[in-house]
């Protein structure tokens, strides 16, 4: 059995993509000796604050609005415990634990850099909740993505009170209960502990990350869906060709440009018309490396942001190596809310041309490809209601394009009078990617429809693999069903990286360069 790999909190650099592999349990994350020292030196900074006169903020004082309140020695304890209690108040639905453990190994990395005050003991109870998928459960809705993702921090560490919940087999079952179970009494937190525990943007992050996997993936997927959909309509590749796209070399859009050439090559299908009159397809078609390609450029923008946000100290305030401590506003989520807010637009841009080259798709050819891709079409609609669904998806995304970073309500009585909203912004990135998975679905769904009208000719190697793989899981339709199984199926196929797998494995066995000259750039 090959040994896992080893992260270091405080000491290496986090990604996206080594954040992922921590809470899927493909890698572990330590705390060394080496981020011990730092640790225990900015504890013992605190300490020290917490004995003496001068006032620092969430130390000896109070919060908010309320910092000109000092705190006596003997109630910091006290202080912090209530910050946590007072400061849960999220409400809706519970994140995925997966989410919630992604925010358990944001916040430990963050801690374990040693500028913010909080004990060793904490951060090891920490790591050992995330070792032992002791994940608590945190309500979605409460975060202004300002002070701090103050609300779902503080659900998140209730537990290290003997408070809150845990998710046990998707039940909420009491923090105490479970605790006990494991022998683990609750903690006694120091000064400054609550408060650095519910100061960051880890709740947003920890969604950023979650959406870029998934968009990630979502962009692979657009360009096989829409390669499949230009093959099976004939349409042509010389707008994919590299010596065009070298004039306007836009990083994501020349990838994109690489890959629909390499998708395509050696296609039957391809060669079938290549001496054909059609001069220009529709820009949904034509343009494909212009619209997946921004949409990637927005990804990568967005992975750059998020990489150093997770390698950041986001609470307040820090706690110098000289002893000083200083208030800030690093929890501020504006350098996050805003890129992911253009994400969203970029992910909903995937949705809104997959539903035009559907509805292309539907018109047929009058000749082999039949209307609405189904043969005796009037008796039958075959995949007609498919493109509502689509549509129907697609406005819906539109909606949820309004930024949430255009807004701003001031909170705890105008102390906080400019606030990001990013957690809305990271909560509607993943819910247009909700809706735009469905809609990839679809179309690759009709697209394999439609390249079985062309047989006995075939698409390339690596997309008559794609169609393949579709027909192990949903039928060629001939007659009128119930299609939204069918679109459930390739769902499934889609959210289980079931159809990315076998993409990147065909890919590989045939030899296949995908990335062209951007090997690294777009991978987490």
């Amino acid at each position: 059995m090959n040994e896992k790999k080893i992260f270091r909190y405080g000491i290496d650099h986090l990604t996206p993509g080594l954040a992922l592999a921590i809470a899927l349990s493909h890698t572990q994350g330590v705390l060394t000796p080496q981020a011990c020292v730092k640790i225990d030196r900015s504890h013992a900074h605190v300490e020290k604050m917490a004995k003496g006169n001068s006032p620092v903020y969430g130390v000896n004082t109070g919060f908010g609005p309320l910092c000109t309140t000092r705190i006596s020695s003997k109630d910091t304890k006290e202080l912090q415990a209530n910050i946590l209690k007072s400061h849960s108040c999220g409400v809706g639905d519970m994140v995925a634990p997966l989410i919630a453990k992604l925010m358990l190994i944001l916040k430990a990395h963050a801690l374990s850099f040693g500028f913010s005050g909080v004990s060793q003991q904490t951060i090891e109870r920490i790591i050992w909740h995330i070792e032992n998928d002791v994940i608590p459960t945190v309500p979605s809705q409460g975060s202004v993505g300002a002070s701090g993702d103050l609300a779902p921090l503080a659900h998140l560490f209730l537990p290290l009170l003997g408070l809150g919940s845990i998710n046990q087999n998707q039940t909420a079952c009491p923090a105490q209960d479970v605790l006990t179970q494991y022998s683990k009494p609750p903690l006694d937190l120091g000064p400054k502990e609550g408060l650095a525990l519910i100061n960051g943007t880890q709740f947003m992050a920890a969604h950023a990350i979650w959406g870029l996997y998934r968009m990630q993936r979502a962009l692979d997927l657009a360009d096989i869906a829409g390669a499949m959909t230009l093959d099976s309509m004939l349409g042509s590749v010389r707008p994919f060709h590299q010596d065009l796209h070298r004039l306007r070399p836009h990083i994501g859009q020349v990838l994109v440009a690489h890959r629909l050439s390499t998708l395509l090559s050696q296609s039957q299908l391809v060669q079938s018309h290549s001496s054909c009159q059609k001069v220009q397809d529709p820009y949904s078609l034509r343009c494909i490396p212009q619209i997946h390609g921004a949409s990637r450029n927005a990804w990568l923008h967005l992975k750059e942001i998020i990489e150093t946000e997770i390698n950041s100290v986001t609470d307040n305030p820090i706690i110098l190596d000289s002893g000083e401590s200083v208030s800030g506003g690093h929890f501020h989520g504006q350098p996050i809310a805003l890129p992911l807010d253009y994400a969203t637009l970029a992910a909903s841009e995937l949705g809104n041309v997959s539903d035009r080259r559907l509805f292309l798709l539907l018109h047929g050819d009058g000749a082999e490809l039949p209307k609405f891709l189904i043969r005796n079409s009037g008796l039958h609609s075959g995949f007609m209601i498919l493109q509502y669904t689509s549509a129907a998806l697609a406005s819906e995304n539109k909606g949820l394009c309004m930024p949430a970073s255009a807004d701003s309500i001031p909170t705890s009585l105008g102390q906080e009078d400019h606030v990001s909203m990013g957690s809305i912004s990271s909560r509607k990135l993943n819910k247009v990617l909700d809706n735009l998975e469905q809609i990839l679905a679809i179309e690759l769904l009709c697209s394999a429809q439609a390249l079985d009208f062309r047989l006995p000719l075939k698409s390339s190697p690596l997309l008559e693999s794609i169609r393949q793989k579709i027909r192990t899981v949903v039928d060629h339709a001939k007659y009128d069903r119930i299609f939204s199984d069918d679109i459930q199926k390739i769902h499934h196929l889609v959210i289980t990286d079931e159809l990315s797998k076998h993409y990147l494995g065909e890919a590989t066995r045939l030899g296949i360069n995908l990335d062209g000259e951007s090997t690294e750039l777009f991978t987490l």
